[in-house]
């Protein structure tokens, strides 16, 4: 067949964007680090691009995506593994993928999201986990949570539109066996910020807090690097969500600009927040806002109005900047506030869809305004609670069977001398190898 060169060219630059965003989550968490552990903090995001590149081209785009589906929860895993029969057909052509270029593009597509996701769960681990238990648990995890998840909402499962899928159950299904009402799930809110989000607060609860959490300064080191990075990840995201409608058409464009319309109301929301509880508008609060706006226009960017948009983005920087407290309250150490910016955000993202979409919501009808149905409100939360329990249970499992065994954390003499050098030998500035931040907390 004749492919669309335009629709393959900009899917590889989305893939490349989005794989971005990785180097972009290292600048961003590094820079939120103390001096001590920046290096660790970005090798966990450096050492998950290895692990999950290998395994997702072995056993993860077939668990995700396929024929061979096990109850809607994951595909078989063998049925390509290797990729095997996926890139060419039985006589050598290239497989069509979603918008008229070679499957394989996908694939490419694919594998960026599993990395970044995996990624995003590190921050809640700073300073005090052994580099090898982490690789462990990225392995294991993408396997068991991330690729069961991209096959229960994008591949056809249980939490898709699909005939025999929960939304096809509850509100059953038109002539092509689509779902009445199928749930929306655009470019992750479940598979990715839910998903990473609540792995992020069991292993925080798990592993359990860093020497001196509450009492000793533990502020971010460079926030020339989280600033950097929060760019880096916004200019990624347009891969992210503007790459999901498979085209280099309209739709894309629409996620392009509600991306940026929610991100933009975000950062002023956060420093509105900031600015009446604290006094101050600060970097620190304008980069997480980016993030918290990405994290919640990720599965609405192709569902909402640019104005909806908007409203979304400006409740997530206010929910979001007032969640990252709550860790001092109810005492876990969610180190880099991956909880509070994507578990919120995520859940903000995707229940919100069920009021702000453009059809079909409870505000929206036909793209107007006014009081339409609560169907889609309904399946929007069955999904987020779903992909909360899932990934809740299944990052337990994998947490507890790894604390009995290899364990998970450093020694307390480690985590006092600084993580970088113990685990990696090095450290990014001179005079942390002699210890010399040590006991300021830096």
């Amino acid at each position: 067949m004749e492919w669309d060169s335009g629709n393959a060219a900009w899917m590889l630059t989305a893939s490349s964007l989005v794989l971005l965003m990785t180097p972009g989550l290292a600048l961003f968490y590094g820079g939120m680090s103390r001096a001590k552990s920046v290096l660790n903090m970005m090798m966990m995001s450096f050492g998950v691009m290895g692990i999950v590149g290998v395994i997702y081209i072995l056993w993860g785009w077939s668990m995700s995506y396929g024929t061979q589906s096990v109850g809607g929860i994951f595909n078989n895993p063998f049925e390509s593994f290797g990729l095997s029969g996926v890139i060419y057909d039985a006589g050598g052509e290239w497989i069509e993928g979603l918008g008229a270029y070679p499957q394989i593009i996908d694939i490419a597509f694919q594998v960026t999201f599993a990395i970044i996701t995996t990624a995003l769960i590190s921050g809640a681990l700073a300073e005090r986990v052994k580099f090898s238990a982490w690789m462990i648990f990225a392995g294991i995890w993408v396997t068991l949570a991330y690729f069961p998840m991209a096959h229960m909402v994008w591949g056809g499962g249980l939490l898709s539109g699909a005939e025999g899928s929960i939304a096809a159950a509850l509100f059953g299904v038109d002539a092509d066996g689509v779902a009445n009402t199928a749930p929306i799930d655009f470019a992750g809110g479940t598979v990715v910020h839910i998903n990473a989000g609540i792995a992020a607060l069991v292993l925080a609860l798990v592993i359990g807090k860093r020497r001196g959490f509450g009492r000793v300064p533990m502020k971010p080191h460079n926030l020339t690097l989280t600033m950097l990075g929060a760019g880096l990840l916004w200019f990624g995201w347009f891969g992210f969500n503007a790459g999901s409608a498979f085209a280099a058409d309209g739709l894309a464009g629409w996620a392009w600009v509600n991306t940026t319309a929610a991100t933009a109301a975000a950062i002023l929301g956060w420093l509105a927040v900031e600015r009446i509880r604290d006094g101050h508008a600060t970097s620190l609060g304008a980069a997480s806002g980016v993030v918290a706006g990405l994290v919640a226009i990720t599965p609405a960017a192709g569902a909402l109005n640019p104005v909806g948009s908007l409203v979304l983005g400006a409740i997530a920087g206010v929910a979001c900047a007032y969640a990252v407290g709550l860790k001092y309250r109810l005492g876990f150490d969610d180190s880099l506030d991956v909880v509070g910016v994507h578990l919120v955000g995520g859940l903000v993202g995707t229940v919100l869809i069920g009021f702000l979409a453009v059809d079909g919501s409870v505000f929206f009808s036909d793209g107007h305004l006014g009081f339409g149905g609560f169907e889609q409100l309904a399946i929007q939360v069955i999904i987020a609670l779903v992909a909360l329990v899932f990934s809740g249970v299944i990052t337990w499992l994998v947490a507890i069977a790894i604390k009995a065994t290899v364990g998970w954390r450093i020694t307390e003499e480690s985590e006092i001398s600084g993580i970088d050098l113990t685990e990696h030998g090095e450290s990014a500035y001179e005079g942390i190898a002699a210890g010399r931040f040590a006991t300021e907390g830096k």
